[in-house]
């Protein structure tokens, strides 16, 4: 088959032998597969390895133990390998295309920020009803996602932040209430005056890096910070007496370190809470831009330049 690899050279185009799924693995023939800002790692790493973590296709081969998968069925996936004519991954984080007129191009940009967003405002950012959430990095796919879906489960008061002007003028369409440039020194006192000075009850921050000391205040009592991603940095200024005067929980959240089993938990309990509206289109990503699979240097330049809003697809 046809796949993108890792080289020296950059995003290769080559052949590789097509995979095989093992008992709890279904095969898939990919029709579109999105990009995503872990990709350019997988880039970095020159490694031989075919690129990719999100996919949607037709199974065309199912493990016995794949859970009721067939040849056949239309599926959004996550995994690794989906820069590629055919990829492979446990049954149990891969979901149904619930709407057989949603195009291939559009589920593959789906799934992924579900699964992420899903399990960092609802599993760890507790969110209850009315209470008011911040997301750190809104423009992004996955942060755009997160928007709609505090709005969905009835968060109070949706705050996004980008340092795009464009793209923060944008926030409002996917349920942000108020969206802020977190270069700006004051962004985060903005974050108070919005909540009548106590905070947010959720944080899930995709920057952290330089400006978490500032994130750590707009936090209310008892509230919770998901770390979801690092784009500002790894480091950052961490205020102990802060974090013990809020009683603030600090959660780190990665898919990198979880194993199949919790994976499949993840999948389930977001397909429990989102699956209706997911069937009825209400939670959507922009599709920026397409390219075809021979063309994924181009793509993955174009997303490590940071030159695109909503999500870019491969098509295959």
């Amino acid at each position: 088959m046809k796949a993108i690899i890792s080289t020296a050279e950059g995003a290769l185009l080559a052949d590789v032998p097509v995979p095989q799924p093992k008992a709890n693995e279904i095969l898939v023939r990919v029709k579109a597969a999105s990009l995503n800002r872990a990709d350019l790692a997988g880039l970095a790493a020159r490694d031989g390895k075919v690129i990719g973590m999100e996919w949607a296709g037709e199974v065309v081969e199912a493990g016995a133990q794949s859970g009721g998968w067939k040849p056949g069925d239309r599926v959004m996936c996550t995994g690794a390998g989906a820069y590629a004519e055919y990829a492979v991954t446990d049954g149990g984080r891969a979901c149904r295309i619930p709407d057989s007129s949603l195009p291939y191009e559009e589920a593959s940009i789906l799934v992924l920020a579900l699964q992420a967003m899903h399990d960092a405002i609802v599993t760890h950012g507790a969110l209850e009803r009315g209470q008011d959430v911040l997301i750190h990095g809104a423009s992004s796919g996955v942060g755009l996602m997160g928007l709609q879906i505090a709005r969905l489960l009835g968060a109070g008061k949706v705050i996004g932040t980008s340092t795009h002007a464009a793209r923060r003028a944008r926030l409002a369409e996917f349920g942000a209430d108020l969206a802020l440039d977190p270069g700006q020194p004051d962004w985060h006192q903005r974050v108070l005056e919005a909540t009548g000075g106590k905070g947010v009850e959720v944080v899930v921050d995709q920057v952290t890096g330089k400006q978490f000391a500032q994130t750590m205040q707009t936090a209310a009592v008892g509230g919770r910070i998901v770390n979801l991603g690092r784009l500002g940095g790894a480091g950052g200024e961490f205020d102990f007496q802060l974090h013990a005067l809020r009683r603030i929980s600090y959660i780190g959240v990665t898919f990198r370190s979880r194993s199949i089993d919790e994976v499949r938990t993840l999948n389930a309990k977001m397909l429990a809470d989102l699956g209706g509206a997911i069937a009825e289109r209400r939670l959507t990503l922009p599709v920026d831009s397409r390219f075809p699979l021979a063309e994924a240097g181009a793509a993955l330049e174009r997303m490590g330049a940071n030159q695109h809003f909503g999500k870019i697809v491969l098509t295959v």
